[in-house]
């Protein structure tokens, strides 16, 4: 006997019963008419339960057949409204990740913040660093505490950072050679500098943390940066706009703008699947001169077709460019900025967890900084070393005190051994002591934009060997 659930003209599932005698046969007819008609009421108003319910009730009706005689050979649901067909095999979601370009108010700050402290670093290595950054129209300012032997020329970093992002005149946002620069920088504390580093003559293996906190670091076998992919798309394609503007392939850019991602995902037993590319978002400053349609039609073959792998785009994949419509007055004249304001861009796009403290600015006794690159490098490690699809691990920090309050790790269940393991193997293969992860993963090294760098598109995730903290180190668990 075939029984068959319509509601509402759309197709739900099929039921095949082979009876094992003529009796049970009327009875199981009799009991599956009424158990239908009860579930189609159900269905009605929330259709996922209620087949639920009836996969598991149905194989519990007290008659002379067994569970191998009931087949389910077809499960299906599709809405007036959408041609989306999901299934109980595979439950998918989306998740979305944004970006901003180097042009943005709040990463100029950022790379203004970064920029002083490689030129403090580059002369002085035992350089203490709080560089704080705003902007807003015809403005930039540079302020905090810095205690350093470093010679530094805060107004030409600050020219020159602005220049190098392409803010050459008031009509783009900002005219970095006439614009006001105000600098109040302070020394450091005499209390703070005590406390954390005792005015330099502790060991590094004594330094303590420079404040409290608590620090995240995050990776996922999704792709071969081990980071989200929602992430790594939007990052990559807010680098892209930069690159065809800078090297004129798209002439009417301008420097500020966002991008944003949304991956359809699957989740397989704790381990994120991306399946398709749901909707792309570019929102670009532009000259006055160019028309939608064509910054619609650039954007899609200079800056998308060139980052988004194609076995992620088909044909429902939903594209915003320049949504508000247009975008000519960006950077600081549009908005003001701020360090230390784009946390998640420079992170993991909202996956895993985050503390809560900035990068820029800061020299590596801020464990906001350093404590975060090294959960990351360890988060890595774990991924990589093939002990976990998918793996977190937070340290936390009090102030003055070398050692960390507490090392956490989740896999989330998608671990090869016990994450208690995976913990005691992360506590013998990293210090985490801020003196110790300063020498480790040589932070002490300024210059060369090693620090500026990574104040736009991302700390993690880039294959520059600037960035020590993405270096993994395998991990063997012991027999």
């Amino acid at each position: 006997m075939i029984v068959k659930l319509g509601v509402d003209n759309s197709q739900i599932l099929y039921a095949t019963i082979t009876p094992s005698d003529n009796t049970a046969y009327h009875i199981a007819k009799l009991h599956m008419a009424t158990k239908w008609q009860r579930e189609r009421e159900r269905v009605r108003r929330n259709w996922r339960p209620a087949a639920y319910r009836f996969f598991t009730s149905i194989y519990k009706i007290k008659l002379p057949f067994t569970p191998s005689s009931l087949s389910f050979f077809h499960v299906s649901h599709s809405f007036s409204s959408s041609s989306v067909a999901l299934s109980l095999e595979m439950d998918t979601f989306l998740f979305t990740s944004e970006s901003v370009n180097e042009g943005h108010p709040d990463k100029l700050c950022d790379q203004v913040s970064d920029a002083v402290l490689d030129a403090c670093l580059e002369q002085d290595p035992e350089s203490k660093v709080a560089c704080e950054t705003c902007t807003k129209t015809n403005m930039v300012m540079v302020f905090g505490e810095i205690t350093t032997q470093a010679k530094v020329d805060y107004e030409k970093i600050v020219r020159d950072t602005c220049r190098g992002i392409g803010f050459t005149s008031a009509d783009v946002g900002l005219d970095a050679d006439n614009c006001k620069v105000l600098v109040n920088i302070e020394k450091q504390s005499p209390e703070i500098a005590e406390g954390v580093h005792g005015h330099l003559t502790k060991k590094p293996e004594e330094i303590g943390a420079g404040d409290q906190g608590h620090m995240f670091g995050y990776a996922t076998d999704e792709t071969p940066e081990l980071m989200p992919l929602t992430h790594v798309l939007a990052t990559k394609i807010g680098a892209r706009l930069t690159e065809v503007r800078k090297n004129k392939t798209v002439p009417w850019l301008r420097p500020d703008g966002k991008t944003q991602v949304t991956v359809e995902y699957r989740n397989e037993n704790g381990a994120m699947v991306p399946i398709r590319v749901h909707t792309i978002l570019i929102s670009t400053q532009h000259d006055e001169t160019v028309k939608n349609e064509q910054i619609a039609s650039d954007l899609k073959e200079h800056v998308i077709k060139p980052v988004v792998p194609a076995q992620f785009i088909d044909d429902k994949t939903i594209y915003h460019l320049n949504p508000s419509g247009r975008f000519v007055i960006g950077g600081p004249h549009g908005d003001a900025g701020l360090t230390g304001r784009k946390i998640i861009i420079d992170t993991y796009g909202g996956w895993g967890a985050h503390g809560g403290g900035a990068f820029s600015g800061k020299d590596p006794t801020k464990v906001d900084r350093s404590g975060a690159y090294i959960v990351r490098q360890a988060a890595k490690s774990v991924v990589a070393s093939g002990l976990a699809r998918r793996c977190i691990v937070q340290v936390s920090y009090a102030i003055g005190v070398p050692e960390p309050l507490s090392v956490f790790v989740d896999t989330y269940k998608t671990g090869k051994i016990p994450d208690k393991e995976i913990l005691v193997l992360i506590k013998e293969n990293f210090d985490f002591r801020p003196g110790m992860i300063a020498n480790n993963l040589d932070l002490k090294r300024g210059g060369n934009f090693r620090y500026q760098k990574t104040a736009a598109y991302g700390h993690f995730g880039r294959d520059d060997p600037d960035f020590t903290w993405e270096t993994v180190k395998i991990l063997n668990p012991k027999a």
